[in-house]
């Protein structure tokens, strides 16, 4: 990995002396978290609380938990955005690329007595005191297992399983070109705590109601193939509302892109979830012919060359014009 020592060294310091004198770390990942942000999240908040800090562990508004996710190891400890003090010794931003992903807690990056912000986004511009930043890592619970070994915190059950949830969502099962020689080492190494990690990924993988059935139908139905815009896209669009008529949080929509991304036809997948504001949410994959995380920072957002994502308070017709141009730029 290519985040320098010296900055895990320095993130350990901070974090060591803050659980020493007992002080109040405040923990949070970006808003709406996935696996990688929870993970990473709850997984860091434990360790700190073994090491004697006062831990507050939260993510942003709307402080609604995915049930895909509200089963990882200390999930009932999150406490909400709006009762996080003001004021700690340290905050400590996990998976969020910009200070913009930190919803209302981003003002923590000022209020805070430190900042330390763990990331593995290419397109993050490296915000707050102390920054731990690697765009070669897979996720950023590989880079919570380097801190955790450097305020030797032993890895057991809980916390391994929250990693392990972080490793796999965000290589893909490791299918995805992110996956390296030490993600299947750090892969090993979580899996020898004793963790289930076939109950793990069915969770995150293989288990949904079966009103996604409907919405699945309907949304792959209304696919666009337009293989003369840059590399190939193809794209297909949702609602919260959809997602709501079909009996589904909205949370459900995260995981469409990953079906319109098996598209052999297309470099680029992208789905456009419209949210109730009449804002577009817009997740994009690349088979790898395309630099995402360029297209996304073009366009307000952020995240890594095969996967990025970005919002658009542009009507739908002007949002895919926009992202066509970019695709094509």
């Amino acid at each position: 990995m290519t985040v320098p020592a010296s900055s895990v060294a320095t993130a350990v310091d901070v974090l060591a002396a803050a659980a020493d004198a007992g002080a109040t770390v405040v923990l949070s990942g970006h808003v709406q978290p996935d696996a990688d942000a929870l993970g990473s999240t709850l997984a860091l908040a434990e360790g700190l609380r073994r090491r004697g800090a006062h831990v507050v562990a939260t993510f942003p508004a709307p402080f609604t938990l995915p049930a895909s996710l509200g089963w990882l190891p200390g999930a009932d400890r999150l406490v909400d955005p709006a009762a996080v003090p003001d004021d700690p010794a340290v905050f400590v931003s996990l998976d969020a690329a910009s200070t913009g992903r930190l919803g209302d807690l981003a003002g923590l990056l000022a209020t805070a007595g430190r900042s330390v912000v763990v990331d593995h986004h290419a397109s993050n511009p490296g915000f707050g005191d102390v920054s731990v930043i690697d765009p070669q890592a897979p996720a950023t619970v590989v880079l919570v297992a380097q801190l955790l070994d450097g305020l030797d915190v032993e890895l057991d059950r809980a916390l391994a399983t929250c990693l392990y949830a972080g490793l796999s969502a965000d290589t893909g099962s490791f299918r995805f070109g992110n996956t390296v020689p030490r993600t299947h080492e750090l892969a090993a190494r979580l899996l020898r705590t004793g963790i289930d990690h076939a109950a793990i990924s069915q969770r995150l993988f293989d288990t949904a109601p079966f009103g996604w059935l409907g919405l699945l139908s309907a949304v792959t139905g209304r696919a666009v193939l337009e293989p003369e815009v840059g590399a190939g896209l193809v794209w297909t669009w949702s609602s919260a509302r959809e997602a709501r008529a079909h009996g589904l949080p909205s949370d459900q929509l995260e995981a469409l892109v990953d079906v319109v991304r098996s598209t052999a036809e297309a470099d680029v997948a992208c789905v456009l979830k419209g949210q109730d504001d009449g804002s577009w949410v817009v997740s994009m994959r690349s088979r790898g012919a395309t630099d995402l995380s360029r297209v996304a920072v073009s366009l307000g957002g952020g995240g890594h060359r095969a996967a990025a994502g970005y919002s658009s308070t542009l009507d739908l017709d002007g949002t895919l014009s926009r992202l066509r141009a970019e695709l094509c730029a």
